[in-house]
């Protein structure tokens, strides 16, 4: 292993983690990249999921008292449907092809977020199953669940404390229940990465104590647009990578 390669992965953890605190969402989509580096698509998502739930953990451990759980309850067992469906397709779907639709994934979504943003449209809360069952399908699909749920929750909860400590209680559930199925699939590949796994998990974790104190100083809007921006760039390599492989161009 790398050693400089991997203090790098760890420092870039330690900032998307920090980060996705305000934002609520993106620690999947920029830590994925980064452990593609290392990893196919399919084990680097389910090393990543592995990462992202820790993440989520200890991010509601120092949140917990601001968790809204009528939001929670809206999206009730949508969500884990939603993760278990994406969490099986993931394993059957080749690694080029997956990383098309995870490359897709990263442009539509944001692109539907700012979209809401635009026109000021707000989702009616009886739809709030179909957007969880969207976020659990994607989550389990690519890791990418965070956009989509951002769409539904952010307007119910205008405070970003409480909209941060929900979100990472929803993004949780999705990680219980597709990590199970990833591990079933992928396990020794994962467990032969165990240095990998431990440095990026404690690196997220540092990330989250970090992301607390902006969380209160910064304006979580100026980091949700970069945040968007770094995935859309990450949406269109995607989409040129697995193209050149498939043969497309």
């Amino acid at each position: 292993m790398e050693v400089d390669l991997l203090l790098l992965s760890m420092v870039v953890t330690v900032i998307a983690a920090a980060l996705t605190v305000p934002a609520g969402f993106g620690l999947a989509t920029m830590l994925t990249p980064v452990v593609l580096v290392w990893l196919p698509p399919h084990e680097a998502i389910a090393l990543v999921a592995i990462i992202h739930g820790a993440h989520n953990a200890w991010k509601l451990k120092l949140l917990n008292s601001r968790v809204d759980y009528q939001a929670v309850s809206r999206y009730g067992w949508a969500l884990i449907i939603g993760a278990i469906i994406g969490a099986v397709l993931h394993s059957y779907i080749p690694s080029d092809p997956l990383l098309l639709v995870v490359g897709c994934a990263l442009i539509i979504l944001p692109v539907l977020s700012v979209t809401e943003k635009w026109t000021n449209f707000r989702l009616p809360e009886s739809e709030d199953r179909i957007g969880g069952f969207g976020s659990g399908f994607f989550g389990g699909l690519t890791g990418h669940q965070g956009a989509l749920r951002a769409m539904f929750l952010q307007r119910r909860l205008p405070d970003k404390v409480a909209y941060a400590a929900t979100a990472s209680i929803l993004a949780l559930a999705v990680d219980v229940t597709r990590i199970p199925i990833y591990i079933m699939f992928e396990g020794t590949a994962i467990l032969d990465e165990y240095i990998l796994l431990l440095a990026l998990t404690a690196s997220a974790i540092f990330g989250v104590n970090l992301g607390k104190r902006w969380l209160v100083k910064w304006k979580n809007s100026r980091i949700r647009i970069g945040i968007l921006l770094a995935i859309v760039a990450s949406g269109l390599l995607y989409i040129v990578e697995a193209g050149k492989n498939l043969g497309y161009w």
